[in-house]
């Protein structure tokens, strides 16, 4: 969201301290707040405050640009007034930032009275009234259908235990995990994160032994939490979001995804419609050679570079890795970038020494083996892999790339490689937010399906370009409003019907298209290259194209223009993947597999020619075992 005039807050415990700070820093981008505080003094000083700065933006309004609301936050009725007044100044509510909190006079154990007025009031204004406030921020904002967002102060005390005050520290853990369970919500276009600072010098943080403050780096310069704030309500990808903010590390996101990964739970293999027992082959009947597809000569016609050898299974394996038993391998555009050597590093001369090269980038299947060391993964687990050498029976892979899955099903692999670029190519290349406009092209391929879905998810227009009338039904299905095809239609013409340009470009095909996708890119556009599919198979192969005055043009229009390959993103595979499998599997996010059926390694070299014939819809995957989808089908 773009901090500007025009738009409005609601601050709670905005009478001082961090309240005080942010209501000050919002009206300093014209932004019309209502201050809310049990305090009726500071309260209406703090208004004017606000107004005055609010001046330089705002003349001759009809109403305030800012108001003060008294209110016990721990009281239902005052917190419905409060929004109530809120909406009835400035209908509408763009941004809620839940801060009032209070510390406990006493320690609870210590405490004589019922805690009415201590420990229980403790928790019923950090936490109770947190989660009352959003709820109410919430249906506010859905009945509006805009979006907003909601920033709930927690602390560093609810990120490890704060042994002064365990009630305190209590209540601010369930603000954050609260606050991180609200995810969802930004589908609808509202999204919830939560702010947790270590000690600020306001009147609750002076209160804290001296020693203790100097002992974890002084007070965090209030400055400090107004920017952690403003990140949180700018950037769109956040939602969900827990922002530590110490002098030691400065501004960083917790729990970092690897730590995440170990205890969150991604995708319930206990499910009662998802349970299917698994049986590995036993070490003694695993074969002593298996097939697998490498790449024996430099060419960008797959079939001519390829074809299947008999290799030694080399058992057991290496203490630190697994062998994969590969029940499917996805098919890339990519595959032919692979067979032309484009992705090998060194001399071009001496590529050759690097023959032969496995080939393939994805697979799922079925643990097979385990060596001495790895005490994560057992036998007879189905496991997904992003790495080179998929298009094989078994692979060999380090214990630490392999995924865990519930079922070794073909929708997983369009998860991993073409589920992956989306995400984060439209999340941390294209800082996707709402309410833009978004084009796809080649939208009916395996990675174009998640993009316009994804695009769709954030709460954006989604444009998209495709190739036959069976593919723009399929579009039209995963909910894209304009589809253009190019077969029936002008792309040109059509990209004509958004005036003002498109905000964000996926595109997958090269060519013609990047210069239509280009000269249709609205001003502070992005376009993401993913790929060059129209390119990777010409008579020469894949071969530079010059594009002049491209400098002139971007800079005409503060544009920019961004490669994309997703093995250089590896550090946000695992949040990116956790998030899409969340939504797969809460059927918020299809699928679309190609109908047609590959079997065999023999096959491959007909799935990547069906891939760049243009024909295919959705994601291309080849069964590398037959026998195992027979049995899925008599399942």
């Amino acid at each position: 969201m773009e901090l500007k005039p025009g738009l409005s807050a609601l601050i709670t415990g905005g009478a001082s301290g961090i309240g005080k700070a942010l209501a000050l820093a919002l009206a300093g981008k014209g932004i019309f707040v209502t201050v809310v505080d049990f305090s009726e003094e500071k309260g209406k000083e703090v208004a004017s405050l606000v107004e005055k700065e609010n001046s330089r933006f705002h003349e001759n309004l009809k109403f305030p640009s800012a108001i003060f609301v008294k209110c016990d936050v721990t009281s239902p009725r005052d917190i419905n007034y409060a929004f109530e007044k809120h909406l009835a100044t400035y209908g509408g509510l763009d941004i809620c930032i839940n801060n009032a909190g209070v510390g406990s006079p006493v320690l609870f154990t210590e405490d004589q009275t019922d805690g009415t007025k201590t420990w229980r009031r403790t928790i019923d204004v950090n936490l109770v009234a947190v989660i009352d406030c959003t709820r109410h921020a919430i249906k506010t904002m859905q009945t509006l259908q805009k979006p907003g967002v909601i920033i709930n102060m927690g602390s560093s005390s609810g990120l490890y235990p704060l042994f002064l005050d365990p009630v305190y520290s209590g209540s601010k853990g369930g603000v954050v995990l609260f606050t991180r369970s609200l995810t969802p919500y930004k589908r609808q276009g509202i999204r919830v994160n939560v702010l947790c600072p270590e000690f600020v010098r306001t009147e609750m943080g002076e209160k804290v032994e001296p020693k203790f403050v100097s002992l974890m780096g002084g007070f965090v310069p209030m400055e400090t939490v107004v920017k952690g704030a403003f990140e949180l309500i700018t950037d769109e990808s956040r939602a969900g979001s827990c922002l530590w903010i110490t002098n030691r590390r400065g501004l960083q996101y917790w729990p970092i995804p690897t730590e995440e990964a170990k205890y969150s739970v991604r995708y319930s293999s206990s499910s009662r419609n998802n349970k299917i027992s698994f049986q590995a082959p036993l070490t003694s009947q695993l074969p002593q050679n298996f097939k697998k597809l490498v790449v024996h000569t430099l060419s960008h016609h797959f079939r001519n570079a390829t074809h299947v050898i008999s290799a030694p299974l080399k058992l057991p394996v290496e203490s630190d890795q697994v062998l994969l038993k590969v029940i499917y391998a996805g098919v890339n555009a990519s595959d032919v970038n692979f067979s032309s050597g484009r992705y090998f590093q060194g001399n071009k001369k001496d590529l050759s020494s690097l023959l032969p090269a496995d080939a393939g980038f994805e697979a799922v299947g079925i643990i097979a083996a385990v060596g001495d060391s790895v005490r994560n993964i057992k036998v007879g687990t189905p496991a997904a892999v992003v790495s080179f050498g998929c298009y094989a029976e078994f692979m060999k892979v380090p214990s630490n790339h392999i995924l865990p899955i519930p079922r070794p099903d073909p929708e997983v692999l369009a998860l991993l490689t073409s589920g992956l670029t989306a995400s984060i190519a439209l999340e941390e290349v294209g800082q996707m937010k709402s309410g833009k406009v978004v084009l796809v092209t080649a939208a009916a391929g395996g990675t174009g399906q998640f993009a316009v879905q994804l695009a769709k998810l954030a709460g954006n227009k989604v444009v998209a370009t495709c190739g036959g009338n069976e593919k723009a039904r399929l579009l039209k299905e995963l909910g894209v409003d304009r589809v253009i095809d190019y077969k029936t239609e002008d792309v040109k013409t059509a990209l004509k019907e958004f005036p003002k340009g498109v905000d964000i470009v996926y595109e997958c095909v090269g060519g013609n298209m990047f210069d239509l996708c280009l000269n249709a890119l609205a001003i502070r556009g992005r376009l993401i290259v993913i790929g060059m599919i129209s390119q990777y198979q010409g008579k020469h192969g894949w071969m530079p194209l010059n594009y002049p005055g491209l400098a002139e043009k971007l800079l005409a229009k503060s544009q920019s223009v961004a490669g994309f390959v997703v093995s250089q993103y590896n550090q946000f595979w695992q949040e990116h993947m956790i998030r899409l499998f969340n939504l797969y599997s809460s059927g918020k996010l299809k699928v679309v597999i190609d109908p047609k059926k590959f079997s065999g390694l023999d096959s491959v070299a007909n799935a990547v020619e069906h891939l760049h014939s243009g024909k295919s819809t959705g994601k291309v995957v080849v069964c590398i075992d037959p026998s195992f989808e027979h049995q899925m089908a008599k399942l």
